[in-house]
């Protein structure tokens, strides 16, 4: 990945063509609403104007190359990262909070190396990446014993696992897709049909939704909103087709059911972390969208499933 690559890609042009004419049609439509009907669209609007900021910052770092990807993703989980710790009480053990951060850091070491001599040879060191939360967990657990504490430790170390593994590793399999053959291909795919996946959600529930889908964990979704956005994701693979043009029918299928069970996962993964502590939102960083860890907690369980199914069937460099 580099940008002479990116320019050279048809997957990377072609996707920058439709960002930005999803973004200009959605605009026209806005406005329209906004100034034309007088509708009251605040809070869409606010959605609208962050994607336009999102946007370019992504397709930027794909542009810019192998390490620009890996490092924005790796900020980007620091940054959910410190929106989890902030929000469960974790960002007061500056212990364990470091223990986590030095491990986001090593995914981002893990996928930026070569592989030592005598292994296969390419960019980023699998071993290694697969068995950081073995070494990250080790650590964590050892902190109480190198501070001699015991008085709440379970429930400190216990965040800190899930913060490193849930933000640091599993999200972090999109910065070690920087590293496969068909990285523009994966990466734009992924982020586009998670988020599209998001979009038909929230679409079908409003139109059809009427059974709630896990009323304790989200009251607003509902079964109409989850089957219609699998739909959506069913069909994508097929229409996307040049993303992964070495993928069969099982491979096609086995994506849509990722993103479409996968990406609706994830977010009731993390909402069930806000109720139980009690917010809406993980944080306000990202107007119309709440935090970062609330924009990008589809793509946590997306990334490593897809990760590793393309990597069942296809070698991934």
């Amino acid at each position: 990945m580099s940008p002479h690559t990116a320019l050279e890609s048809g997957v990377f042009r072609a996707y920058l063509q439709i960002v930005a004419g999803v973004l200009f049609f959605a605009g026209l439509a806005l406005s329209f609403l906004k100034w034309g009907l007088k509708k009251d669209i605040t809070s869409i609007w606010a959605t609208y104007k962050s994607w336009l900021i999102m946007a370019p910052l992504l397709m930027g770092s794909i542009f810019a190359g192998r390490v620009a990807v890996i490092v924005f993703f790796c900020i980007v989980a620091g940054l959910g990262f410190k929106e989890f710790a902030r929000a469960t009480g974790l960002y007061r053990d500056w212990w364990m909070t470091g223990a986590v951060y030095l491990g986001i850091i090593a995914v981002g070491i893990a996928s930026l190396m070569r592989q030592p001599q005598g292994l296969e040879q390419g960019d980023g060191w699998y071993g290694l990446f697969i068995a950081l939360p073995v070494f990250a967990v080790a650590f964590i657990v050892l902190i109480p014993i190198l501070r001699n504490q015991v008085q709440g430790q379970l429930q400190m170390m216990s965040l800190a696992i899930v913060g490193f593994i849930y933000m640091g590793w599993m999200f972090g399999h999109l910065a070690f897709l920087a590293n496969a053959a068909h990285a523009y291909g994966y990466l734009l795919y992924i982020v586009f049909a998670t988020e599209l996946n998001d979009v038909a959600a929230f679409t079908f529930g409003k139109l059809f939704g009427k059974r709630q889908f896990r009323s304790n964990i989200s009251p607003k979704k509902t079964w109409g909103g989850a089957l219609g956005a699998l739909g959506v994701s069913m069909l994508l693979p097929w229409l996307l087709r040049f993303s992964f043009p070495h993928f069969g029918p099982v491979q096609l299928l086995l994506t849509g059911l990722i993103v479409g069970v996968g990406g609706q996962l994830g977010d009731l993964a993390i909402s069930v972390i806000k109720r139980d502590i009690g917010i809406k939102d993980m944080g306000a960083g990202i107007p119309g969208h709440g935090g970062i860890l609330d924009r990008i907690d589809s793509l946590i369980y997306v990334a490593p499933l897809f990760f590793h199914m393309a990597g069942y069937f296809f070698a991934l460099r």
